[in-house]
């Protein structure tokens, strides 16, 4: 039997694992720089809520692959802006 592919299934994984990865920089240098002021917190704000209302259109959906990826993109988010705002109470 000859595999199939599935070009849909390729492009989704290809745009979550951009969406993913996307994060990791900021979040690296706000680490290493302990300094988060360069970071919209109303921006990250509405990321969080995005990527929570994708997850949970996704299991709503049963696309477990979208819930995954946009889980680890709300960690992701979550954690920068964690971040931004420890590092602002911190600073006051």
């Amino acid at each position: 039997m000859t595999p199939h592919f599935d070009l849909a299934a390729v492009i989704g994984l290809a745009a979550a694992l951009c969406s993913m990865s996307s994060f990791v920089p900021q979040l690296i240098k706000i680490w290493r720089e302990g300094d988060a002021s360069a970071v919209s917190l109303r921006m990250f704000a509405l990321t969080v809520a995005g990527f929570t209302l994708w997850a949970i259109y996704g299991v709503l959906r049963g696309g477990w692959p979208l819930v995954l990826s946009n889980l680890v993109c709300l960690g992701l988010s979550a954690a920068i802006l964690v971040s931004k705002t420890i590092l602002e109470q911190r600073s006051n």
